[in-house]
């Protein structure tokens, strides 16, 4: 399923339900602005957890995977991922991959987005963000092969799609 620019304009989470990322940055919730470092905000008990101890979901937990890392709290992604009931699932992975990549664990991150790729090749947000770790590496021809499989699997006028030629026409990548 492609989405559109208008799509993305008017229904600007129909990028995170289709891929698990967004086109905008995550909105702060009680996680990032009330709780501790390391704490999440645990939504049926409306207090501060440990993530560990945490009665939310796994879609609750991914969200605020996705809050910390774009915060810069990558261990604190990390520590919730490993809470997830399938840390195996392809976003997961995915976001395994962003938080260690962004961390300076370039080869580790990686890893997580080949694992991603190998259980969904058509999972788009893992391609961007492995095509914007080649472009920080300096490696635009790998980059742009990701760019070309984004497009190739039905990726035009995604986020997903837009994020690497930003980064490839830059050289920074997306924070989110």
């Amino acid at each position: 399923m492609r989405l559109t620019t208008l799509t993305l304009a008017l229904f600007p989470m129909a990028a995170f339900a289709a891929g698990g990322g967004g086109d905008t940055a995550p909105k702060p919730s009680e996680t990032t602005t009330t709780c501790a470092e390391g704490l999440v905000w645990d939504l049926a008990t409306e207090s501060c957890m440990d993530p560990a101890e945490s009665t939310n979901d796994d879609t609750a937990r991914l969200n605020d995977v996705r809050e910390l890392a774009y915060a810069g709290y990558y261990q604190a992604a990390l520590d919730v991922l490993d809470t997830l009931e399938n840390p195996q699932a392809p976003l997961a992975l995915t976001y395994y991959g962003f938080a260690h990549r962004k961390a300076g664990r370039v080869a580790l991150g990686m890893q997580y987005y080949n694992a991603a790729l190998e259980a969904d090749p058509d999972n788009l947000l893992a391609r961007s963000y492995m095509g914007q770790g080649y472009v920080a590496s300096g490696d635009m021809v790998l980059a742009q092969a990701q760019l070309t499989e984004i497009r190739m699997r039905g990726g035009r006028d995604t986020w997903a799609e837009a994020s690497l030629v930003q980064a490839i026409n830059t050289g920074v990548g997306s924070s989110y």
